[in-house]
């Protein structure tokens, strides 16, 4: 641990809702939250405003419950569970959950010939149940959409390698609520910022649920703050809510947190001297910092091996997800988890990241005074002694592992990624850097650190850091909603350029800076961000601090600076690079 002790004042990031009973349960569907098209630009149907380029959640899928990993592997006894909304036939229905049962209870790995003939006539069956309900297809009354093949579903009409824009293509024939399927699993997709906001925001608490998502399911099992739901949800986003807030979140303390680690992050770029480096690791500890002070009670050396290694799990994971595989992962879990690949390493990488948590819980435990807590691992600590005789509690040592991961992934890669692409983008448009440090040294001048106080008085500084998160749209799908009852909607039961980086579109006529509502790069509606505050915070003072000093330049003429993701899957990532910054 580091020698920067942060003391608490008196007193995940993501979240969800599931709800209730078996009806409700059988009824659920799983709700994607919104897409944002990143490359290119759509029309938003019904809508006289266009998507820009990252759309800020221009779209948004609706899960079909019952399709993902919860019914496959089991889901804890408050996660939705539901069956298929259109009218397939009960013999169909009962198959499914015949085949869901066989592989839940692990029968499969008994590979005797009565399990080999079994195994094979279930497939069968399911390729049959398959057929039937594609059979089904659009006689319900969920939205219309291209017709799927079985299994398959409709993949051979989407792109792997940026499936946003091809659901961005398919709403200008289908419209702004259509059906698509991903494999096996029927998906809503929502498209254009009125029909998000509708869900997410005037419809919040029907579409609150968290859907499924295998590639984390895999690994927290519905657990955690950032994948639970129902009751257990409601309760630790209150918790946590609370508990970030008496820790600074939002407030002074966490900005003078931030600048602290700012004056680290400068003097680590000075030491460049000027010469190429790639700012992957050197962006992502100090962004990773600011998080670990609130979750540890402490910062760390840049060169600690267990912030080293907590970024190494993040950024690897993050890279896996966003590839092609990681989402086949996600249409196909229960066929990949029998076949060696990437996703073996992510969740090796999982089970490192929850030792790696286990092991400062227990340093925790071992000096723990309930009196005077450190930082939220003891808050949760003493939150589980106070309910430890209550069978019922949700404050259990797993999800305290599983929400503490939820909130350094979240706390990490998100703004650390970000950064990047503003780096790239701002080297590529060497006149924008110049104008935001122009706005700097009127504003703040070189003799103290820039603060959020100056905020308001650099419009156009805002507008280029909304307009980078616009752009780089570094979560495009955001992770997966689902309605927690039968909802209407729109009709449907449901169990400028994009490609141009522009800070005009958040600069109105006088050049002040302006909000538009469409720009959810945080989600919306009761999922929206624990940590939305924070990030604006840190994306703020570290870019100006930093341009304040330095200019960044590229090793390449910048009109050679690719700013096309490297992958576009849970996450768009920046193509890697190098750079040089010359102090001012």
């Amino acid at each position: 641990m580091a020698n920067t002790k942060h003391r608490p004042q008196r007193g995940d990031l993501r979240s969800a809702f599931g709800s209730g009973g078996p009806s409700q349960e059988q009824r659920a569907l799983e709700v994607w939250p919104p897409l944002a098209p990143p490359c290119q630009l759509a029309e938003s149907p019904g809508s006289t405003r266009k998507v820009c380029r990252a759309g800020r959640r221009g779209l948004s899928t609706l899960e079909e419950p019952g399709k993902g990993a919860g019914q496959r592997r089991g889901v804890e006894k408050d996660k939705l569970r539901a069956g298929a909304p259109l009218p397939i036939p009960q013999h169909t229905q009962e198959l499914q959950n015949i085949l869901a049962e066989y592989w839940d209870t692990g029968t499969a790995a008994a590979f005797s010939m009565d399990g080999v003939s079994t195994a094979i006539l279930l497939l069968l069956l399911a390729v049959i149940s398959l057929s039937l309900t594609f059979t089904s297809w659009g006689k319900g009354q969920l939205p219309p959409g291209p017709k799927p093949l079985p299994i398959l579903g409709n993949l051979l009409q989407l792109r792997s390698q940026d499936l946003l824009t091809s659901l961005t293509k398919l709403s200008k024939k289908y419209g702004s609520v259509y059906t698509v399927y991903l494999g096996p699993r029927r998906v809503v997709v929502l498209s254009g910022y009125q029909t998000v906001k509708e869900a997410l925001v005037d419809k919040g608490e029907e579409f609150s649920g968290r859907g499924s998502y295998p590639v984390f399911f895999n690994f927290t099992k519905g657990d955690g703050i950032a994948f639970s739901n129902g009751e257990r949800w409601k309760v630790l986003r209150r918790f946590s809510v609370q508990i970030l807030r008496n820790f600074g979140m939002g407030k002074r303390s966490i900005e003078e947190r931030i600048l602290e680690e700012g004056s680290f992050l400068l003097e680590v770029l000075r030491k460049t001297e000027g010469k190429p480096f790639d700012p992957v690791f050197i962006l992502s500890r100090s962004v990773s910092n600011i998080i670990c002070s609130v979750i540890f009670g402490n910062r760390f050396e840049y060169d600690d091996e267990r912030l080293l290694t907590i970024i190494r799990f993040i950024n690897d994971n993050f890279q896996i997800m966003s590839s092609p595989w990681g989402e086949l992962y996600n249409i196909f879990p229960s066929l990949l988890d029998w076949l060696p690949g990437p996703h073996r390493r992510m969740f090796r990488n999982f089970r490192g990241m929850k030792e790696l948590i286990a092991r400062s819980v227990r340093e925790h435990q071992a000096s723990l005074d309930p009196n005077s807590p450190r930082d939220f691992i003891d808050c949760f600590l003493t939150k589980m002694a106070q309910e430890k005789k209550d069978p019922l509690s949700h404050f259990q040592m797993d999800t305290l592992l599983m929400t503490t991961h939820n909130l350094l992934f979240g706390g990490t890669e998100t703004v650390g990624t970000t950064m990047r692409h503003a780096f790239l983008i701002l080297m590529k448009y060497p006149k924008i850097q110049a104008r935001i440090q122009e706005e700097i040294d009127r504003v703040v001048g070189r003799a103290r650190t820039p603060s959020l106080e100056d905020r308001v008085n650099m419009p156009y500084t805002d507008a280029v850091i909304h307009e980078v998160q616009r752009f780089a749209d570094v979560i495009p799908m955001n992770l997966p909603h689902r309605v927690i009852r039968d909802t209407h909607f729109r009709g449907f039961l449901i169990p400028k350029t994009p490609q141009e980086f522009n800070p005009e579109h958040f600069l109105d006529a006088n050049q002040s800076f302006k909000k538009s509502p469409a720009f959810m790069p945080f989600s919306a509606g009761r999922r929206l961000c624990l940590g939305e505050p924070l990030a604006r915070m840190e994306l703020f003072i570290f870019l100006t601090s930093i341009l304040q000093n330095f200019t960044l330049q590229p090793l390449v003429e910048p009109e050679d600076i690719d700013l096309t993701p490297l992958s576009s899957g849970l996450g768009n990532l920046p193509r890697p690079f190098q750079l040089c910054v010359q102090v001012r």
